[in-house]
Formats: C-alpha cells, structure tokens, sequence
C-alpha cells in the first residue's frame, strides 16, 4: 500500500499540465502536427463515411460497404488492411418509414422504425389503443384481444418536450419544481401500469404481436428538443416504430380524449439472411519489433437513427486520420501499429472480444491500445485503468504532445480497470495496457448517443483533428519507447459487500450468431 501511495503521489508530478520533464523538440512530433493541420483529410473521409454510405449496423449492406471502403483507404496510403470475419449475425436493411395522421385531420409524423423491424408488404391504416391501468396480468390477458387491427401506444406520454435546461433558465422555481415532482409521479405511475400487464418492455410487443396488433408505437425521448434514442424491435412479423415527442404526444393525447385517431403506416426492410461479421484491421509493420504492437482502437459499426457521426464516426476518423498521418510521416515504425475498426460493439464489444480471443499472439505482445469512443469532442480524460506504472510510461508519452493539446487532458493514475463501455475494456480485461482517450462532452449523451441526430453537421472537427493529432503522437511514443511497458495490476481495494479483495475483470467471449434468437 505505501508503494502504492508513492506512486500515486510521483503521478501527480506527472500531470500533462504540470509535467516535470521539458518537452524537446522532435521533428517526427513536428511533421504530425504540420501534416494535421495542413492536409487533413477529416472532412473529406467523414463525409464519405457518414453522408455516402450512412449507419453501420451490425449486419447490415451498409456495414460491408464501410469495412470495404476503409479497406480500400488504408490500401490508397499504401497501407495494409484487411476485413477479418469473426462470427455471424441476422442480415437486414433498412428501408423507408412513411407515418400520417389520417383521423381526425391529415399530417404528416416525424418518425421511423426501429432497427431490425420486419418490413411490410403494403401500407396499413389502422385506429390507436393505449396500454392500460389494468389491476394485474390476468385483467391485461383479457383485454389484450382489443389490440386487434391496431396501433398500441406503449410509451408514456411526457408532460413536457422542453429539457431541463430550457425550463431552469425561463421558468419560476416554483413552477419548474413543480413540472418536476408531476413527471416523477406520472413516471412512477407508467411503470407501474406497465408493470401490472407482467410483462416487460422486451416482451410486451411480442404479446402484442401475438394478439394480432397492426404494429407497435413508443417514443424513447432523450430529454433535449428534437432527439429520440432509435435501438431494436423485438416484434417479428409487424412493425416497431418510434415517434417524435410531439407527435408520439399528440397522438397519445387524440386517443385518450376519445377522438379515436388514425395513422397510416408504411415501412420497408429487407431480411438478408445469415451474414458474416467483420472487423477491419490495418497494420504498420514493425521494422525493429515487428511482433510488438501499438493498436489504434474505435468501433466501426453504429445504431441507424442517425448515421453514426459521434458514435462513433468520430473515433473511427481519428484512428484512420492518425494512421495515414503516421504512414506519411513514420513510415518504419519500431513496433507495428496496427488498427482496429471493430465490429458489433454495440450489441456487447463483441468485434474487440472476438479479436483478444482469436489474438492471443497479438494481446500478450501489446505495448499500448488507444481507444476513442465518446463523442467528436477534444480528448480532455485519460486514466491509467488500474495499471500500477502507467503514470510513467504515459507521462513521458504526453510531454511530447503539443501543450495546447496536453493541458487540456486530465490524467488520473494508476485508476481502476474498466469492465465494459467501450472496446479498450475487452484488452484490459485480457490483461492489455488499454486506455481510453475520453472526450469532452459537447451534449452527447442527450442530443448525439444511439439518436436520431447523430449525423455529420454534429462533428466538431477542430477537436477530431485535436485527438488525431494526440493519438498519431501517442502511437509514435509508444512505438519508440526503448521499454515495453509494464503490465503490473493495482491490488483492488475490499468488496464492502463481500469482504473480499476486488477481482479484476475476466476476458468474456463475445457473441458470434447474433440477432437470430
């Protein structure tokens, strides 16, 4: 423990901010930044990525169409580079989703069907029901036959479309405390209508689809103007479509007050059968330790609400950036520095699980992985994940980064081992110095996450171009340093619950059929 405290203490010297050691001048440093700031492709590889080819869900045309088109990149930088199939998934594409009010009055609604819905063979109009107050399972058993030919609203309806913010910078106290406890009791009282019906939100559309419904209507709001989360379906013959707010609301409204509403629905997607996954890989081949390896690390597949510009286009673009970067500039690398665009990170890092367990050669020989995968903002977070010296090697790593860039970044040493999040913990837990180079927040969790506006104008490529800049010099530290670097693991502290010494995480095996049932 006092061995521990030392270092913790040295660590703190050891702060980007406050480094103790002088930055020297470096021209390989010097031509990152030049090359970076004066021939980025950024924009350009964005565009093509996000506008071009769109969303990358897992299994989907759009997700071979962008492992090729990576592949086809790396190769143009004369670059090696390789799609490599580690499982299988359900193959589907999606098609258009076209919603109108038709009764009482005609409109148009902004919404969309959620991944994996099955596709329809012609548009259906039908009435609206919303889920009830019923007492328990079997009041609900008996009043599921009236979902018959119809829509089922199974969202609540929130008292509000304006996020917190709006109402804390225009509202009286009194009435925004007042907003609050209202929607904390309709939120409680939803979840136990739902709750009563005994089932859950995985398996009450399912139920539904069963009593004959003509599809399924939620709204999953992410509490800022204009944002929905868009994930999967769990129907499998009619469609699970996700409205706006306001027009989820309206709906919501028209049917409780007895107007008995009407919406016409046509959505299309195609079922592709069986396909295979896929990560693309790309490699810089050691000159001097050619079975050494520095990884560049950002899942390459996305949810389809919006096209995946933040989450995680962004990491993707700093790892492709920084290794045509480093190719240019470092063309002989000490250590291969190799990339990984994973696959299926969103339904389990399974692409990053697939690759520890297929690459043991690869994990066991890791000098450092750098993972990006929380938004377009500038890197401001990075922690050692529970690796006892990380401070050293890390920290002399980051006094060559520019000081614009490196007193931006908090560090934290020696940190604990991430267990999940992003594809870094699928290293850590394999024993892998892996660290994840955070990002700045720029509202993403409520207006960018898994939404519907996770599209390009999203992108601040300043900051992109900041983090391609940090993880080039990162890559080229890591691939110099004399030293491999030490894999020593922190004691975790107590289990106050158990009693026992904290475990560190265990390599899980991802899922290699997926989406099938």
């Amino acid at each position: 423990m006092k061995k521990q405290l030392q270092l913790f203490l040295l660590s703190l010297v050891l702060l980007p901010g406050s480094v103790a050691m002088a930055q020297t001048k470096d021209p390989v440093v010097d031509a990152i930044v030049k090359e970076a700031n004066e021939n980025s492709q950024l924009e350009k590889l964005g565009h093509e990525l996000m506008d071009v080819i769109g969303p990358r869900l897992v299994g989907t045309p759009q997700m071979k169409q962008a492992g090729d088109w990576a592949v086809a990149k790396y190769k143009d930088w004369n670059i090696s580079a390789r799609n490599e199939n580690w499982g299988e998934w359900r193959g589907w594409e999606r098609g258009i989703s076209h919603i109108d009010l038709v009764y009482p009055r005609t409109e148009s609604l902004e919404g969309m069907q959620l991944a994996w819905s099955p596709g329809m063979k012609k548009a259906v109009t039908a009435e609206l029901i919303i889920i009830p107050d019923v007492a328990d399972s079997m009041e609900f058993k008996k009043w599921l036959p009236a979902v018959k030919g119809k829509f089922v609203l199974i969202s609540m309806n929130q008292p509000t479309g304006r996020p917190d913010y709006n109402w804390q910078e225009f509202a009286r106290k009194e009435s925004f405390e007042k907003m609050k406890a209202d929607r904390t009791a309709q939120t409680e009282a939803w979840r136990n209508r739902l709750s009563k019906t005994g089932r859950t939100t995985r398996n009450l559309p399912i139920a539904l689809e069963k009593a004959g419904a003509a599809g399924v209507v939620t709204c999953n709001w992410s509490n800022g103007f204009g944002v929905n989360k868009i994930f999967a379906a769990y129907t499998k013959k009619i469609p699970t479509i996700d409205m706006s707010l306001e027009d989820y609301g309206l709906l919501y409204r028209l049917t409780e007050s007895g107007h008995k509403p009407k919406i016409r629905v046509q959505t299309e997607s195609k079922e592709k059968g069986v396909v295979p996954t896929f990560n693309t890989i790309a490699e810089i081949k050691g000159s001097e330790k050619p079975n050494e390896y520095v990884i560049l690390s950002a899942h390459f597949d996305s949810w389809d609400g919006g096209t995946g510009a933040t989450d995680n286009g962004t990491g993707t673009l700093t790892m492709m950036e920084a290794m045509r970067i480093l190719k240019k500039v470092y063309p002989n690398p000490k250590r291969t520095i190799l990339v990984g665009h994973w696959g299926s990170e969103e339904q389990g890092l399974n692409g990053s699980r697939a690759f520890v367990a297929d690459h043991p050669e690869i994990v066991q020989n890791v000098q450092a992985v750098f993972n990006q995968d929380n938004g377009t903002g500038r890197v401001v977070n990075l922690a050692g994940q529970g690796f006892l010296n990380s401070y050293e090697y890390l920290g002399r790593w980051l006094t060559q980064v520019p000081e614009e860039i490196r007193s931006q970044i908090q560090t934290s040493f020696p940190g604990s081992p991430g267990t999940g999040g992003s594809d870094f913990a699928s290293f850590v837990a394999a024993g892998a110095p892996a660290f994840s180079l955070s990002s700045l927040n720029w509202s993403y969790g409520t207006y960018t996450w898994h939404t519907n506006r996770d599209t390009y104008d999203k992108i601040v490529f300043d900051d992109v171009r900041s983090n391609a800049i940090l993880t080039a010099i990162l890559a080229y530290m890591a691939s110099e340093d004399p030293n491999k670097t030490s894999r020593d693991k922190i004691v975790l502290p107590v289990n106050p619950q158990t009693g026992q010494p904290g475990i560190w995480p265990e390599p899980r095996q991802p899922t290699r059929k997926g989406g099938l049932d």
